[in-house]
């Protein structure tokens, strides 16, 4: 199996200076070229001994600083970001031919901000999240649905709170790479890497 990349190129004097500005243009010719999911992501995390475990979350805000996400802070990823704060998001938009790495130091956002999330989230979502133990082994499935009526008579179908072990991450990164699709695989590759003063300095890799 081998494709051709050949839908565009990608040139330092077209790169925004702030990399989050940069993510955001691209994130806007992807959501108007109707891709599924386009905010779906690999985070990469590790335990103490260095070994990695990898998964697709959702991205559900872009902010100045960062990129953010909600999931299960008793979760296996919870666990190994609780004793290692440093990640890496993946973005992979095959029908732009583009690719976008991230890494840098996760931190939880305010308790406030995912009240706010959670409470916009659909019912049977909620309630999902107080259902699952999320990465812990179970029996059998019959759990989970025990589980949802047990939280449904508890909470009705409103007015659900959100658990304390669930809430929303923030990605602040120190490096990201925004990677164009181009012929022979000699493929555009520019790394965007922080200084100590807060300031980002744009390379050109080799592919």
């Amino acid at each position: 199996m081998r494709k051709v990349y050949k839908l565009q190129s990608l040139h330092e004097k077209d790169l925004d200076p702030n990399p989050i500005a940069q993510f955001k243009n691209w994130w806007q010719q992807a959501v108007e070229s109707k891709l599924e999911e386009p905010n779906a992501m690999t985070l990469a995390t590790c335990d103490v001994s260095g070994k990695p475990s990898a998964r697709i979350v959702l991205l559900k805000e872009i902010k100045d600083n960062g990129f953010v996400f909600f999931t299960n802070y008793q979760s296996r990823k919870g666990k190994e970001i609780e004793k290692n704060p440093f990640v890496s998001l993946l973005f992979f938009w095959k029908e732009l031919e583009r690719q976008v790495r991230i890494e840098g130091e996760i931190k939880k956002i305010p308790a406030t901000e995912s009240d706010e999330y959670f409470n916009s989230r659909p019912i049977e979502s909620r309630i999902g999240a107080w259902s699952s133990p999320q990465s812990t082994v179970i029996n059998n499935r019959d759990i989970l649905q025990k589980n949802v009526e047990k939280y449904t008579t508890q909470f009705g179908t409103e007015n659900i709170p959100r658990p304390d072990f669930w809430g929303g991450y923030i990605v602040e990164p120190y490096r990201i790479e925004f990677w164009q699709g181009r012929p022979g695989r000699l493929h555009d590759r520019f790394q965007y890497a922080v200084t100590e003063n807060n300031e980002w300095i744009i390379k050109r890799l080799a592919p």
